[in-house]
């Protein structure tokens, strides 16, 4: 999976995918998910890695079946809080 790492003087967001989603784009009815490499491709880390890291953050975007399954089996998301744009798995995790 990648892992990204973005930081704000306010906030820190972490965006997770698929490998093989880089540069895709989804789109259903009135929703479009653009999984950018700007945005997502940060460094590849194995599951045991990004459950770590996103134990420890606040804000999250999730993408891809492996990265959701990770955040699930951890218990940092809930199935409540996936949606599926054109059957992608996609959440957003906000702690506060």
């Amino acid at each position: 999976m990648y892992l990204k790492i973005h930081k704000t003087e306010e906030n820190i967001v972490i965006a997770v995918c698929d490998e093989n989603l880089i540069g895709k784009s989804f789109k259903e009815k009135n929703c479009k998910l653009e999984i950018t490499e700007r945005f997502f491709k940060g460094k590849r880390h194995g599951e045991k890695d990004v459950v770590e890291i996103l134990k420890t953050v606040n804000n999250a975007n999730i993408v891809g079946e492996k990265a959701i399954k990770a955040a699930l089996k951890a218990g940092i998301i809930e199935e409540e809080g996936v949606m599926r744009i054109k059957g992608i798995p996609h959440a957003i995790y906000c702690r506060v």
